[in-house]
């Protein structure tokens, strides 16, 4: 490590996204920053690995294009987000259906009367043709009939259009005793948002807050699911691009913190006035004993390789009737064709929970029957299974927690805030904005005019 760099201001320990938005923050402060990170790469849980032409993501989990600190922050101006179009498919009782783009959901803004709420309805639902030629599924949607789905057009456009401030304010209760009290169909709840919230929130059970959830569903309903072009790796490398060279320093684990330094494994101390932890919540009570570590969300992600595209649209597909350890599949290569070889496809899929014994064989009978087509020739690429992969958002859940523990020693990361992409760029962001506060200099008294 340069001698320059064993002096900084700020040693953020982390470089995931929370750490490097912090550090981004501070930089244009002009605060001498370092950020530590002990993988060979930045971006933590956003990571995608290369395998045979293949770009395997970690963790698969959808974004939205509605979150605000994707606008808001500038070094991801140029992240090309690949939407998940037209939307979502369901599969229920041998049937599919699709929840159409959110566009189609603010049609129903101006729907005000029973004729207007059918046409969005009609807008936001239909019914896909078969994925494989030749099959073609049953005409009905797992989601109820036409009154169910104005209903549930109308109730998004009524979500899209609530201000961020009066879903915080709105009563807490776990999700999935909400979800009956919003207005929903039963059908419309097991159906539909069931299926969607538990992928979105990598919760089945749905403990998860309605509050984290409402805000799911308002992403949801202003924009569009999509995944990063390239692999979930492509954000954090902006958010490292943007920062001075030499800021991120990879390889390096650090071992103990203070408010003052910083000790590492092999690279000795280094001195500083603050310190910020970055990492995940386990990493971070480890290096601060005492902070409280949440539960945690276990995600199986399951990659493979196909020729032909069992799905040839880039849909998101859901299953109301768990048939199996998946929870929600793509033909990811359909919705970024960049993740795989021409003339390849790449399926993901997601399982969440403890996996279960035979986990390869399970997925792949299931998939064969959710797509309709043989699984016999697709090629295991890797599974990966992550123990801590989402914090738990239980009722009642604070979404700003504090991340000053003291004076010169923060902490933040999406444990601090939402399990959330933007959970935890938001976090990052107070936490700088806390330690800017902490280090401004005192401005000195005017001195006393003499009498005349």
């Amino acid at each position: 490590m340069p001698e320059h760099a064993r002096n900084a201001d700020v040693v953020i320990v982390g470089a995931g996204v929370a750490g490097l938005s912090a550090a981004r923050h501070l930089v244009r402060a002009g605060i001498a920053t370092v950020v530590l990170e002990a993988a060979g790469r930045p971006g933590g849980r956003m990571s995608t690995e290369e395998v045979d032409g293949f770009r395997l993501d970690r963790i698969a989990r959808p974004l939205s294009t509605a979150y605000p600190e994707l606008r808001r922050t500038p070094a991801l101006e140029g992240l090309v987000l690949r939407p998940f179009a037209p939307g979502v498919l369901i599969r229920g009782e041998d049937r599919f259906h699709r929840i159409g783009e959110p566009r189609n959901v603010r049609r129903a803004r101006g729907a005000r009367s029973a004729r207007g709420a059918l046409r969005a309805a009609r807008a936001l639902a239909h019914t896909p043709r078969g994925p494989r030629a030749g099959w073609s599924p049953r005409v009905a949607g797992p989601i109820g009939g036409p009154l169910d789905q104005a209903r549930l057009a109308s109730a998004l456009a009524r979500l899209a259009d609530t201000p961020v401030e009066r879903l915080l304010a709105r009563p807490e209760v776990p999700t999935a005793e909400a979800l009956p009290a919003r207005g929903f169909a039963p059908r419309t709840v097991d159906g539909f948002l069931r299926p969607l919230l538990s992928a979105l929130l990598c919760d089945p059970e749905l403990t998860t807050s309605s509050r984290c959830a409402d805000l799911a569903l308002h992403a949801f309903a202003r924009g569009r699911l999509c995944l990063p072009e390239g692999g979930a790796q492509a954000l954090p490398d902006r958010l490292a691009a943007s920062l001075p060279p030499g800021t991120v320093r990879t390889g390096v684990r650090a071992r103990t913190v203070s408010t003052t330094r910083v000790g590492t494994e092999e690279h000795g101390e280094i001195r500083c006035r603050a310190v910020l932890l970055a990492t995940d919540a386990r990493s971070a009570a480890e290096l601060l004993p005492g902070l409280r570590v949440p539960d945690f969300h276990p995600v199986t992600v399951v990659h493979h390789a196909a020729g032909e595209p069992p799905l040839d649209e880039p849909s998101l597909v859901l299953e109301t009737e768990r048939r199996g350890p998946v929870a929600h599949t793509a033909v990811v290569s359909q919705v970024d064709p960049s993740r795989a070889p021409a003339g390849r496809s790449l399926i993901t899929s997601t399982v969440l929970g403890a996996p279960p014994p035979g986990l390869e064989r399970l997925v792949l009978a299931q998939l064969a029957e959710l797509y309709g087509t043989s699984t016999r020739g697709w090629e295991l690429l890797a599974v990966h299974q992550v123990p801590d992969a989402v914090p738990a958002m239980p009722a009642p859940h604070d979404p700003r927690r504090p991340v000053r523990v003291l004076s010169g020693l923060y902490v933040c990361g999406d444990h601090r805030d939402t399990s959330t992409l933007g959970g935890a760029i938001q976090s990052g962001h107070r936490a700088a904005t806390a330690i800017l506060t902490d280090l401004a200099p005192e401005r000195s008294r005017p001195p006393e005019r003499l009498a005349a």
